[in-house]
């Protein structure tokens, strides 16, 4: 059995997700980022930490690929073009949409407060929303970013959607990213990942 290692309200909710989308059984452990705990898993104090018999693994996405790699779900092969064009859209959630919520956690809370700057929040709520005008033009036709696949890069991008919500950076209320997002939202494995987080918090 896998055990998540991290507080459920964090990059943590991207792995409770793909493995109930998996089916597979799990354990949670909850521990705040930079605890004892933590540290003695990962040195850089992050969360989450997947174990894997003796096996430690951090960094979400990294977990995320080992698992749908491992498993041979909700990923393109390596090594094709689909693969490619998944990891892009994979690359595209982290750096344009976690980029910029991430920067406005560390200037709020994450960081020490001598060096947080407020003033840089109002700087990642517009680049978020540049990282959403970008996305909705690369979306095409199908339910999700590679077309009627469903992939880990929904769970990296779907995961910035809620974040934005908390961070209260603006989602769209109409048109198709609306409707991408809410489809994320209704998946069965979603909503247990979300009754899960709302059961361990």
């Amino acid at each position: 059995m896998y055990k998540i290692v991290g507080s459920p309200r964090t990059r943590v909710m991207r792995i409770i997700w793909l493995l109930e989308e998996l089916g597979l059984p799990y354990e949670l452990e909850p521990a705040a980022p930079r605890s004892e705990r933590i540290l003695s898993l990962n040195p850089n104090g992050k969360v989450p930490v997947l174990l894997d018999g003796d096996a430690v693994l951090t960094d979400s996405v990294a977990i995320c690929t080992y698992l749908a790699d491992k498993h041979g779900q909700f990923t393109f092969p390596a090594g094709t073009i689909e693969r490619a064009k998944q990891d892009s859209f994979t690359q595209f959630g982290v750096d344009e949409l976690e980029g910029a919520l991430w920067t406005s956690a560390k200037n709020t809370f994450a960081n020490p407060e001598g060096h947080r700057v407020k003033e840089v929040k109002t700087v990642c709520a517009w680049e978020f929303a540049q990282g959403l005008k970008v996305l909705e033009t690369r979306l095409g036709n199908g339910p999700y970013v590679m077309g009627e696949a469903f992939t880990i890069a929904d769970i990296i991008i779907g995961h910035c959607s809620g974040w934005a919500v908390v961070t209260k950076f603006d989602l769209p209320s109409e048109g198709p990213l609306y409707e991408y997002f809410k489809r994320l939202r209704e998946r069965p494995a979603f909503q247990a990942m979300m009754e899960k987080v709302k059961t361990a918090a």
